[in-house]
């Protein structure tokens, strides 16, 4: 007779992935233990192991969740009837919503990806991939005079954004959503304008 699925089996794989990103982020990968993760969550470690059979296991699940729920929301950013400017406001918004209250995971993202077996890098890395490729399309298409024909400028531009953005998640990590709307005109404007635009 097959085993049945407890009522509760989501929620409690999603209290593990999120316990994991917590401790994963704060005390380090390699130094996290399945002990130390059954504690926070208040379960015992072979309930942990029912779900997971390995802290690798965990950060697969961790990165591949948070990176292409990243990229499926980043790529559907709605931006129909925008002209390139704000398509460009638009997607940045978007990137630093979807950052918002992800802290664990970016910072799993950050220290931990390397952990991963080569394979599943490539998986992620194709999810990061992805989203530069939207923004520098974005971008391409808000300053197309400067940046459509020059590949490395554009290049250097887009991981410049991306730069910004994420310097904004390290050090803003409780900003709420009307600081970041305007850390998005302000990205937007000095992206398109220089400081000048300012």
């Amino acid at each position: 007779m097959a085993r049945t699925i407890a009522k509760d089996h989501d929620q409690k794989r999603e209290l593990i992935l999120q316990s994991a990103a917590r401790i994963f982020a704060t005390d380090g990968f390699d130094r996290a233990s399945m002990a130390q993760l059954a504690r926070e969550c208040g379960i015992s470690k072979a309930n942990i192991y029912h779900y997971y059979d390995s802290k690798d296991a965990l950060l697969y699940d961790i990165l591949d969740n948070y990176l292409s729920t990243l990229r499926d929301r980043i790529l559907g950013t709605n931006v129909e009837g925008l002209d390139p400017e704000a398509r460009l406001h638009e997607v940045i918004r978007q990137i630093l919503r979807a950052y918002q209250g992800a802290d664990h995971e970016h910072q799993v993202q950050l220290n931990a990806l390397g952990a991963l077996p080569e394979d599943q890098q490539a998986q992620m890395r194709g999810y990061q991939r992805d989203m530069v490729r939207f923004l520098s399309d974005t971008i391409a298409a808000a300053a197309p005079e400067v940046l459509a024909d020059d590949k490395p400028k554009l290049r250097a531009t887009t991981m410049s954004v991306f730069g910004m953005l994420n310097w904004y998640y390290m050090w803003n990590t409780g900003a709420g959503t009307e600081a970041r709307e305007d850390y998005a005109r302000l990205v937007t404007n000095l992206t398109l304008r220089g400081v000048g635009g300012l």
